[in-house]
């Protein structure tokens, strides 16, 4: 694997650095710095043998944190269950078009659980006092990271690859522990930012472009002195007894509270909690734009594309094809996308198929009121149409809906025949059996995965497309990069599929439309009725004013 470069925010500068420098930054950012010293700490100024160690440390003083953390924190117990549908949802159960499932690739996905030792999806996360980690949201030294395939420990020793890809580190965890401040994008990024296996795979708009993005990627999170703001992620996901505003399980999609009362703390993710409802000035343009508030949400014009800032996105992810192998019997491996900034990226694997990316892509569009019905094991489905692996609610005409831009993820992945159902897939582990890993065995990958969530399956699969949804709400382009009238209200413009709203520019055969063409034409005519006038006028010899 060549040398990945990972960015993360130097101290107060805003300077971006490479990975191999980041083990000697050790000055937190200002804004995030603790409020207490942790260095000048006696029970911190010791050697560490492994994360919990430092987390029974932690909590000599902050003696409420477990409880927080283990009660409200989806980052810890990934479970959800939604108080508008009643599914159960998060991490643990939830199939998706990625690797599937997290139930027996319990290693490698929670690498990126906020614990340590979670092995088996069958039961809850270790529940001992120590076995929350608190360092990887709170490390400010740039040097902890956690093992890929650890279930949530850091590399003690350089060995391995870390979560984001890169050749491990041993961490030192003594300067990790003093060094604890608010959370930076470094600490929610190192994991946020590579969900599904890699930069940017998953979300299209959480890439490591956002450790410092320019003012054009970002608005938001770009340095001030290049015309940002400056924040973190927890700016806007504000937390309280470690719960975090914003959930993709249960979307405040419509916002019509706004700011709120002068000098009221909203516990909200939205772009209405700071911009108010009518965000827009008090002009022509302005109030018109204002009046699509109670159609369109924020994001729908201020993020006209996403993967910016040169990290591609995944879209498509072909689970069918793997398993081919060249001709002397060893795994393929194909590199086909290369991106604008010279990456070469895998389109093909053995072991998983088929992929392909995209940059800048424009959001596909679609109602939505937060509220999305995920596919779990229970859930059947329809094999003869292309499945959505969580569908999107929200209808036109309904006050708690507005249009929004998801990315639509393509893939194709397994089903069981006879029960209908999508499956959970074993498609990680240690290679000790040789030929599963080379020739990627589905019959045993399917058996594997449903035995490891002790679900009932057939025995008979097939493969079937999907679609899978995630909602756009990153990459704020500057005002003057928003969507422009004319890319909606236009023939074929970005709205032309969504039903229940009226368009006009749209259709330029409809009544609308030709009535459009007739007040062109009368006002044309109009003047070049009164230049006539004025020649004629003019012949005469009589002032015209």
């Amino acid at each position: 694997m060549g040398i990945i470069r990972l960015f993360a925010l130097a101290a107060g500068l805003g300077v971006a650095m490479p990975l191999g420098a980041l083990a000697q930054q050790s000055t937190p950012e200002p804004s995030l710095q603790s409020t207490a010293d942790h260095s000048k700490f006696e029970i911190l100024n010791k050697p560490f043998a492994s994360g919990p160690e430092v987390t029974e440390a932690c909590l000599s003083c902050h003696n409420q944190a477990d409880d927080q953390v283990k009660m409200h924190s989806i980052h810890f117990d990934w479970d959800y269950e939604h108080p508008e549908t009643g599914q159960k949802l998060g991490k643990r159960n939830v199939i998706n078009s990625f690797c599937g499932s997290v139930a027996g690739n319990e290693p490698r996905c929670t690498s990126c659980h906020a614990g340590y030792g979670w092995t088996d999806m069958n039961q809850p996360p270790p529940q001992e006092a120590n076995a929350v980690d608190c360092l990887v949201c709170h490390d400010r030294s740039a040097n902890y990271t956690k093992l890929a395939t650890g279930a949530g420990h850091p590399p003690m020793e350089a060995k391995g690859t870390t979560i984001t890809g890169a050749k491990a580190w041993a961490v030192d965890l003594t300067k990790a522990a003093q060094s604890v401040g608010m959370p930076g994008r470094d600490n929610c990024g190192n994991c946020h930012f590579y969900g599904g296996g890699g930069d940017n795979v998953k979300h299209g708009d959480l890439s490591s472009a956002l450790y410092n993005p320019s003012h054009d990627v970002d608005v938001h999170m770009s340095a001030k002195e290049d015309g940002g703001e400056g924040m973190t992620c927890s700016t806007c996901h504000a937390s309280e007894e470690h719960a975090w505003a914003g959930s993709r399980y249960n979307v405040e999609a419509a916002d019509t509270t706004g700011t709120g009362k002068p000098g009221e703390h909203r516990y909200s993710a939205s772009c209405q909690s700071c911009h108010g409802t009518e965000p827009h000035p008090v002009t022509l343009k302005g109030v018109k734009l204002n009046d699509h508030t109670d159609k369109l949400a924020c994001q729908t014009c201020h993020i006209p594309s996403f993967a910016r800032g040169g990290v591609p996105t995944k879209t498509l992810w072909d689970w069918s094809t793997a398993g081919k192998l060249d001709k002397d019997g060893k795994p393929i491996s194909e590199d086909g996308f290369v991106s604008s900034t010279g990456k070469h990226l895998h389109t093909y694997l053995s072991t998983k198929g088929n992929f392909e990316y995209g940059e800048d892509v424009t959001p596909y569009y679609a109602w939505f009121d937060g509220q999305v019905e995920y596919s779990t094991i229970d859930r059947k489905i329809d094999p003869t149409q292309t499945v959505e692996v969580n569908s999107i609610n929200g209808h036109p005409g309904q006050p708690d809906s507005r249009i929004w831009p998801f990315k639509r993820m393509e893939g194709r992945q397994a089903y069981d025949v006879e029960n209908k159902n999508l499956v959970y897939t074993h498609v990680w582990g240690p290679k000790t059996d040789t030929a599963f890993w080379t020739n990627f065995d589905w019959a045993k990958a399917i058996d594997a995965g449903m035995k490891a969530a002790k679900q009932p399956y057939s025995g008979k699969f097939d493969f079937v497309d999907t679609y899978m949804y995630w909602p756009i709400t990153h990459m704020v382009a500057p005002s003057e990069q928003a969507v422009e009238c004319e890319e909606c209200h236009a023939k074929d413009g970005r709205m032309q599929n969504i039903a229940g709203i009226f368009m006009p520019g749209t259709d330029t055969n409809s009544w609308i439309g030709i009535l459009g063409k007739l007040l062109v034409l009368g006002a044309l005519a109009g003047v070049l009725m009164h230049g006539a006038l004025r020649l004629f006028t003019g012949k005469k010899g009589t002032h015209h004013d």
